[in-house]
Parts: C-alpha cells; structure tokens; sequence
C-alpha cells in the first residue's frame, strides 16, 4: 500500500522532482538510516559528514516565520569514492562541482523515503549507477 502512495506521488509531482530520484523505503527512519550507512560501507566509502536537515528546518522554522513541517526527519549522508570520483573528473575536471555525493533519508507525512539526485548524461553516469546501486542494496530487504 506505502509502495503504491508513493508511486501516485511520484507520478503527481512538481517539475522539480525530477531532479531527483527517490525510492519508498517500508520501515522506520532509524532503520533507513542504517540500511543506507551500511550499504555506504559495505563498499569501503567514508561517510565524511551526515547532515541533519530535518533538524535544521524543525528548529528553524518559527525564526523564517513558518509553522509548516516539511520533514518529520531527515538526513544527507555525505561521501566520495577516490576510484569513481577520479574517473569522472578525468573525463571531465569540471565533474568537480558533483563532488562529494548525497544519498538522503527523509520521512514526511507518506512515509520514509531514500533518494538521490539525478546526474548528466556522461560520465557522471558511474556516479548515478553507484547511488542508485547503495539504494537498492538499503531498500532489499
């Protein structure tokens, strides 16, 4: 049933959404958490920093004159990969404005989401195809 929500949601988006690719996640958000840091380091990558939006925004809200709850919770988990990050900017050193990449987890009013956002054509495909890889192995359980 959260699967289907999720994909009528998908399908009724803004433009912008596009701009991201987003996958359900039928759990907790402290067990999404997990799932996505382990996946993450189940493939020798280093979190460098795990950046707690949804914090950010429920403690800041009322200072921006808001009451409006955009996420119950929500995290970005920040990391790179030498290997992958070398390849595309040798292709391309301008790939640099990629670099570090952000897989999130975020839980709002449908649920517990896991996403990342969507990369050029090119060589930056390696770098979707890793994220896209990360969430899968944290949404297959």
């Amino acid at each position: 049933m959260l699967r289907s929500v999720f994909a009528l949601a998908l399908l009724t988006t803004p433009t912008w959404a596009e701009e991201a690719h987003v996958t359900p996640y039928d759990g907790t958000f402290d067990d999404a958490t997990f799932a996505v840091e382990t996946a993450i380091v189940n493939r020798g990558l280093v979190i460098d920093y795990v950046s707690h939006v949804g914090d950010m925004l429920n403690r800041t809200g009322a200072d921006v004159g808001s009451d409006t709850v955009i996420f119950t919770n929500a995290d970005i988990f920040i990391f790179c990969s030498a290997v992958i990050s070398r390849q595309v900017m040798e292709a391309d050193p301008m790939n640099i404005v990629h670099c570090p990449y952000g897989i999130f987890v975020a839980e709002n009013a449908d649920g517990v989401m896991i996403g990342h956002r969507d990369y050029p054509d090119g060589p930056m495909q390696v770098v979707e195809d890793l994220l896209k890889d990360i969430v899968a192995e944290a949404t297959d359980f």
